[in-house]
């Protein structure tokens, strides 16, 4: 007989039943139980996990679609706004292209009206030497003349003088204009400056510096290399005009002369 055992009531436990017993199938029934549970667990949470994998896939599809089609979107137009603003670029291009070519036209016709007006000048300053030489040999005339060239040549070097400083400021300007470092408003101040002096001189008037100054700070922007040290090399149409300059200041003088000599001739007869 079995001692009575208060933490385990009448049958509660299950015990080993004798072989061949009625209640043999107790432990497999135990055991069943769980084992159904379980997989009934697992087939729920196979479901579920399915459901949920489906479920980020389909979100993770509609986000990859969404996001290929944003970046084909952005393609196009990326490649739209380059190719217009491939086609500015080459409009604005070909505008500086014939702005140049324009410019180069304009600078070669200067150019060669210069070089006219120089071959006239130094006619005429051959022609007034011939004069000069005829009269030199004429007596009182030419005393005279000798005179009157010898009470120009005090205007011909103030003249050259004031030529002389010109260049040297023009120089300074070319300068400044092919300078990276200088700023812009320091060459227009420079060339306001120019404009200024030679309006208040009496041989700008005469030989009209004014506008050839206006016509080189327009057209002339000739620079040499960026290594350049020598500002005798910037400029182009500078050194033209102030050639031109220089003939000029000698055929004035001997205008100047030979007004003298035409207002003291009737005298000397």
């Amino acid at each position: 007989m079995s001692m009575n055992n208060l933490n385990d009531p009448p049958r509660w436990n299950i015990r080993p039943e004798p072989p061949g017993g009625a209640d043999g199938n107790k432990w497999n029934y135990a055991l069943l139980v769980p084992m159904l549970c379980l997989a009934a667990f697992r087939w729920v949470w196979s479901r579920e996990s399915e459901k949920q994998i489906n479920e980020v896939k389909i979100r993770y599809d509609q986000n990859l679609t969404a996001a290929t089609k944003e970046l084909e979107r952005k393609y196009r137009d990326t490649l739209v706004e380059n190719r217009r603003t491939a086609a500015h670029l080459e409009l604005e291009l070909e505008k500086e292209r014939q702005r140049v070519q324009g410019y180069k036209k304009a600078l070669i016709s200067q150019s060669q009206q210069l070089m006219e007006q120089r071959k006239h000048l130094q006619q005429e300053r051959q022609n007034l030497d011939e004069e000069k030489s005829r009269l030199l040999q004429s007596g009182a005339a030419a005393a005279a003349l000798r005179g009157a060239l010898e009470r120009e040549e005090d205007w011909q070097r103030r003249a050259t003088g004031v030529l002389q400083d010109l260049e040297a400021r023009l120089m300074e300007r070319q300068d400044a204009l092919c300078s990276y470092l200088l700023p812009r408003d320091h060459r227009l101040e420079m060339e306001k400056n120019l404009l200024l002096k030679v309006a208040k001189d009496p041989l700008g008037s005469e030989l009209d510096l004014e506008n050839d100054l206006r016509d080189i700070f327009k057209n002339d922007k000739h620079c040499a290399n960026v290594l350049n040290m020598d500002k005798r090399k910037n400029g182009s149409l500078m050194w033209l005009y102030l050639r031109y300059w220089q003939l000029q200041v000698t055929l004035q003088k001997h205008k100047r002369a030979e007004q003298t000599l035409q207002g003291v001739q009737p005298n000397l007869k």
